[in-house]
């Protein structure tokens, strides 16, 4: 899968839509889940998805893992346009 791939997947969209618009968090799949409207079993593998992809950062912990959005520069302008052509 490519960041265009993410793109044409709603949940993939959605989930890079709300990190993007919330650089600063961190966030569980729960958490995740709740703020797009989804169920937590659909945005598992998209998470992961998106932790391969160098969208997000997965912070792992024994008990659970949080996600974190991108510190690249050039991604996050990549995908400000991706957001723009797709809004």
């Amino acid at each position: 899968m490519d960041i265009n791939e993410a793109f044409a997947s709603p949940i993939h969209r959605k989930i890079i839509a709300f990190f993007h618009e919330n650089q600063a968090s961190i966030d569980t799949p729960r958490g995740v889940a709740t703020w797009i409207g989804e169920e937590r079993a659909k945005v598992k593998k998209p998470l992961e998805d998106l932790v391969a992809l160098k969208v997000l950062v997965a912070h792992r912990t024994t008990s659970t893992t949080g996600y974190s959005y991108t510190r690249d520069t050039k991604l996050i302008s990549k995908i400000s346009k991706l957001l723009a052509r797709s809004a």
